[in-house]
C-alpha cells in the first residue's frame, strides 16, 4: 500500500501588526530590541509590551517569515524621506480626518510639543481653574501625566474637596487605555490649550508699553516722539499703558515700605533727586522718623548729579516694583481701569 503524502500547511503569520511587531522584537538581539524600544513613545512601549507578554509560544517557521517579510519591505524602500506632507499622507491613510490634523497640529506647534508638554508652561493657577470643572478621574489622568512638581502646584490650587478626591482616584488608578488620554489628549487641546491661547492673546500696545518700560530715558523719549509723529493715536496709548517712575505714587503703604526695603535708601536718595514733591513725600511718609531724616540728609549732601545716574536709579525702582507685582508681594492699583495690574 502507497503511503500518501499529506503537504504541510503553511505557518500561519500573526493576523495583526502589533503581532508581528512583538514577534520581531523578541526575535532580534536584546541589544537591537532595546534600541528600538528607546525610540518608541511610552504609550507604544506599553502596548507592545503587552503584546510580547501576552504572545506565547510561536512557531520557528512563523519567525522566520515575519523577518523574511520585514526584509523584504526593507529591501524595496532604496531611500526613506521623512517631511510633514509624506507623514500627514500616510496617516491620512488609515485615520479619520480629525485625528490627523490633531497630529498634525501636534508635530506643527512649538518644537513638536506633545500636549503634556505644552502644560508644563501653563500657570498652575489656570489649570486648576479650568481642571476643577472637570471630572475627579480626567483631573486624575492629567495630573499623573505631567511633572509631578507641576502636579502638586495645580493640586493645591483646587478646591480642598475636590482635590483629596482627585486624590483618591489616582491612587485608585491602574493602567489607563490608550482611547481614554487620546480623549482627555484632544479635549485638552481643542478645549483647554486653544482658548488659553486666544485669552493670552495680547493688545500689541500693551506689549509695546511694557518693552517701553525698559528702555533708557533718552531712547523713550527719542521713539515715542517719532511715534507720535507717524501715529500720534499709537503712541499717546502706549503712554498711557506704560508703568513709569511717577506711577510709584499708585503703590498703596504696603507696596511702598516693600519697595524701600527691596532697593535701599541710596538708589532711592538717587532717584527722588529728579521726583515729584507728591512721591517724595509718599517714599518719605512711610519710612520711620529716623530713617527719612537720614535720606534728606543724604540728598542734601549728595549735591549735583548726572541725570543719567538719576534715570538709571528710577529706572531700578520701577523694575523693582514691576518684579515685586509680578510675584504678588505688592500691588498697583490701575486708577485708569479701576482694576488690579499685577
Amino acid at each position: 500500500m502507497t503511503q500518501q503524502l499529506v503537504p504541510l500547511a503553511a505557518p500561519q503569520l500573526p493576523a495583526a501588526g502589533l503581532d508581528k511587531a512583538a514577534v520581531l522584537m523578541l526575535a532580534l538581539e536584546p541589544a537591537l530590541s532595546r534600541r528600538l524600544m528607546e525610540n518608541l513613545e511610552f504609550d507604544d512601549i506599553r502596548t507592545l509590551s503587552q503584546a510580547m507578554s501576552g504572545l506565547g509560544r510561536t512557531d520557528s517557521a512563523v519567525v522566520e517569515q515575519v523577518l523574511a517579510e520585514f526584509c523584504a519591505r526593507a529591501d524595496m524602500m532604496d531611500t526613506v524621506v521623512g517631511s510633514l506632507d509624506a507623514t500627514e499622507r500616510l496617516l491620512a491613510s488609515f485615520l479619520a480626518g480629525d485625528r490627523v490634523e490633531a497630529i498634525m497640529e501636534e508635530i506643527r506647534g512649538p518644537a513638536g510639543r506633545t500636549v503634556w508638554e505644552k502644560l508644563a508652561n501653563v500657570n498652575e493657577a489656570v489649570l486648576a481653574s479650568y481642571l476643577k470643572n472637570e471630572y475627579p478621574q480626567t483631573v486624575a489622568v492629567v495630573l499623573s501625566r505631567i511633572d509631578p512638581a507641576h502636579s502638586a502646584r495645580v493640586l493645591a490650587n483646587l478646591p480642598a474637596e475636590f482635590g483629596v478626591e482627585v486624590v483618591t482616584r489616582m491612587l485608585r488608578m491602574e493602567v489607563v487605555q490608550n482611547d481614554i488620554v487620546g480623549d482627555v489628549e484632544r479635549t485638552l487641546r481643542t478645549e483647554f490649550m486653544s482658548n488659553l491661547a486666544h485669552t493670552n492673546r495680547r493688545d500689541n500696545h500693551e506689549v509695546m508699553a511694557e518693552i517701553f518700560n525698559y528702555l533708557d530715558r533718552s531712547t523713550e523719549s527719542r521713539l515715542l516722539a517719532s511715534l507720535e509723529e507717524s501715529d500720534k493715536e499709537a503712541a499717546e496709548r502706549i503712554k498711557t499703558l506704560m508703568f513709569t517712575f511717577e506711577d510709584l505714587v499708585r503703590l498703596d503703604a504696603a507696596g511702598i515700605q516693600t519697595l524701600i526695603r527691596s532697593v535701599g535708601n541710596q538708589r532711592i536718595a538717587l532717584a527722588l533727586k529728579g521726583a515729584s514733591d507728591r512721591l517724595k513725600e509718599l517714599i518719605l511718609g512711610n519710612m520711620s522718623e529716623r530713617a527719612g531724616k537720614a535720606l534728606k540728609e543724604d540728598m542734601a549732601t549728595m549735591g549735583p548729579v548726572r541725570l543719567r545716574d538719576v534715570e538709571e536709579a528710577q529706572q531700578f525702582l520701577v523694575t523693582t516694583a514691576k518684579e515685586l507685582a509680578a510675584s504678588g508681594e505688592i500691588v498697583v492699583a490701575d486708577n485708569r481701569h479701576d482694576q488690579m495690574v499685577y
